[in-house]
């Protein structure tokens, strides 16, 4: 009898779409509307809908799209309305931020004044799409877990476009809008400050970013491992014996002597996650605002070789 692989495949059962819960919850605003996806299958859940925008969530759709037409019509500004040279220079085309001579003053539109506001549309998108993932949680009775991460990520994204920039006075230290610029900016900012390699905080963060690729990649495959016992069930699972938990557990503490539970592995992949941007913003903050060169920082305390 042919086993049945769970690597590389899915067994994708249907039947009638879930519509979700209806008690407690406001269903004036969630659509009526469900399918299902062959190719979403592979990947998660096969059914796409019911969708709940909500409020919030089309303040942020509608200024998320206008920062991204913003964004897209300067680039075709640049690119002298040229079909053929947009494609060729997208990655190379950028919206820059003012320059340093403007410091924290409102610059005319072609000299970084279009910038900031493309940025005030951004800043409204993202901070309308994490109210609404609080109000979702709330009226699901959930806890914040996915509100608290993603505010993380704000975070950093915050220090590096607003609060920064305004502890620096200038906003010519947010970051462009642009591929290979983008890349430049990170490089430079790295150059300017003495190697980000000897930020501890910059440290801490690729730890927590590694660490987090490594323990879902443990999970992910410890569940993987054990579906063919039911192991994807996990909350029946706990208080089965002799099955998939067991099972995993047993093979990680055979393996390196330690098990997390079926909770814990959720905790520690939440917390390395959260810690990879938190760490991450404090570096980025702590440069050119309390550290001018952090080589020099590290040769200082011992941390830094000297040559």
């Amino acid at each position: 009898m042919a086993e049945y692989q769970n690597i590389f495949n899915q067994l994708q059962v249907r039947a009638a779409p879930e519509m979700g819960m209806v008690e407690q919850v406001p269903l004036h605003e969630r659509g009526r509307l469900a399918g299902f996806s062959s190719l979403a299958g592979w990947l998660g859940n096969a059914q796409l809908g019911p969708f709940y925008l909500g409020t919030m969530g089309v303040i942020s759709l509608m200024s998320g799209l206008i920062w991204f037409t913003m964004v897209g019509g300067w680039f075709w500004y640049q690119a002298g309305f040229n079909p053929a040279v947009f494609v060729r220079d997208l990655f190379w085309l950028s919206l820059d931020p003012p320059a340093p001579e403007y410091g924290l003053s409102i610059p005319p539109l072609a000299e970084g004044g279009y910038y900031l506001i493309a940025s005030f549309f951004l800043l409204v998108s993202v901070m309308a799409w994490w109210l609404r993932s609080w109000m979702l949680a709330d009226q699901l009775g959930m806890g914040k877990h996915v509100a608290w991460a993603f505010a993380s990520a704000i975070w950093l994204f915050l220090v590096l476009g607003l609060i920064r920039p305004l502890l620096m006075g200038s906003w010519s230290e947010a970051v462009p809008y642009g591929v290979f610029t983008h890349l430049d900016w990170t490089n430079l900012f790295s150059l300017t400050y003495g190697n980000l390699f000897y930020n501890p905080f910059h440290a801490l963060s690729i730890v927590f970013l590694y660490g987090s690729t490594l323990l879902f990649a443990m999970h992910g495959a410890t569940i993987l491992a054990v579906t063919r016992l039911g192991g994807d069930r996990e909350l029946e699972q706990i208080v089965d014996r002799g099955t998939a938990s067991e099972r995993a557990a047993l093979f990680w503490r055979w393996t390196m002597g330690f098990n997390a539970t079926m909770e814990g592995i959720h905790r520690w992949a939440w917390w390395f996650a959260v810690l990879c941007t938190l760490t991450g913003g404090i570096g980025i903050l702590l440069s050119g605002t309390v550290v001018d060169n952090w080589y020099v920082w590290a040769q200082e305390r011992g941390y830094g070789p000297s040559y």
